[in-house]
């Protein structure tokens, strides 16, 4: 076991990891059985890698149920790299790209995507301070759009989609950084899903991206104008070596990948995240003394956003509770107030633990 001292960590990003994956890469940093080195210094040209990178695929592909006409890339730049990716290669000239804007997230990819061609946003729900997730009747798309892109969950404003819109057969987008993994997830219904691997998947460096082959062949139509480094269908041609791949975070996301194959895959965690998220909600609605940001119906199951009655308050809250243990707890400076990110590697404990000292706070100072 690890002779440290471990706070709890509820930091938004880069976020918490599996104790046992970290205590694996501990026990084989320095030289990594069979291989006689680090995963630090293996080369990313050799059989070891090729091998962790296969597996990897291999697990996630198993993870989420991935059909055989998607390909599986391991990209860098972050899930902010995406935002000008995805217009790049999947918007042609003269074709208009869909936006449902549902956060600060959603906002920088929208407005990202406005520098390659022309974007309607489909819908928005910035007047109410991103606090709800539209509904079926604020959507407005474009007959014939190249993409719909939406964001799953947005962790500033702590809201998540709790069932996919309907597209209507327009290929489907998906910016899932901060709830990958977090639940079951049709692929199917997606042309594209991204995500950067710092809340579920591993650490950060490494972005994931699930891309249907027919949007690989738009990609290709697209690739003279691209710069070579900017190009889905390089990278899927090359699987993801054309480059040198960040070694190290791939090999982490494999052993997060096992971690999550061991405790009974999405099905398994949704029900722990939904037990976890569960338990802070019903601490936030209790008495009244705090109050949630996020519309009840459009609650994120990750970030859970809430307020406290007074500013004095909130900043008294965040220094007691850095005290006692729990870290990463103070809201986005958009939002302010309190945020809680209980991703897939949250302990449980240290939700009870929160809501335990959530009611002496308010025993404290309601």
């Amino acid at each position: 076991m690890l002779t440290t001292t471990r706070v709890f960590n509820f930091s938004a990003g880069p976020a918490v990891l599996p104790l046992p994956v970290l205590e694996q890469v501990r026990d084989h940093l320095v030289s990594l059985p069979g291989v006689g080195m680090s995963i630090l210094e293996v080369s990313h040209r050799s059989k070891a890698f090729e091998d962790i990178l296969h597996e990897t695929e291999a697990d996630i592909r198993t993870v989420g149920r991935i059909p055989g006409h998607y390909k599986v890339l391991f990209l860098q730049g972050g899930a902010s790299l995406q935002f000008a990716m995805v217009p790049m290669n999947l918007l042609p000239p003269g074709q208009t790209a869909d936006y449902l804007v549902t956060g600060a997230w959603a906002e920088k990819a929208a407005k990202e995507a406005k520098r390659f061609g022309h974007v309607h946003v489909a819908a928005t729900t910035q007047a109410e301070k991103f606090a709800r997730i539209p509904e079926p009747a604020d959507i407005s798309l474009t007959k014939d759009a190249a993409y719909v892109h939406m964001t799953s969950n947005n962790t500033i404003f702590g809201t998540e989609w709790k069932a996919l819109p309907d597209v209507g057969g327009l290929p489907l987008v998906g910016d899932t950084s901060s709830d990958m993994f977090s639940r079951p997830i049709d692929v199917s219904r997606h042309a594209l899903i991204y995500a950067g691997a710092q809340k579920n998947l591993g650490p950060a460096g490494v972005t994931l991206v699930i891309i249907r082959d027919d949007m690989l062949e738009r990609s290709a139509n697209a690739s003279a104008g691209l710069a070579t480094m900017l190009s889905y269908k390089l990278h899927a041609d090359n699987e993801s070596l054309y480059n040198t791949p960040p070694v190290f975070a791939v090999y982490i996301m494999g052993l997060v990948m096992k971690w999550l194959l061991e405790a009974g895959g999405l099905e398994s965690i949704g029900r722990v995240n939904e037990r976890k998220a569960a338990k802070l909600y019903a601490e936030i609605d209790r008495s009244g003394f705090y109050r949630g940001h996020a519309r009840p119906d459009s609650r994120s199951l990750m970030n859970i956003t809430f307020r406290l009655p007074t500013e004095d308050l909130e900043k008294t809250f965040v220094k007691e509770s850095t005290a006692a243990g729990f870290d990463g707890l103070k809201g986005h400076r958009s939002v302010g107030g309190l945020r809680a990110s209980i991703y897939n590697a949250f302990p449980e404990e240290g939700v009870d633990a929160l809501a335990g000292f959530m009611r002496e706070f308010e025993r404290k100072h309601g």
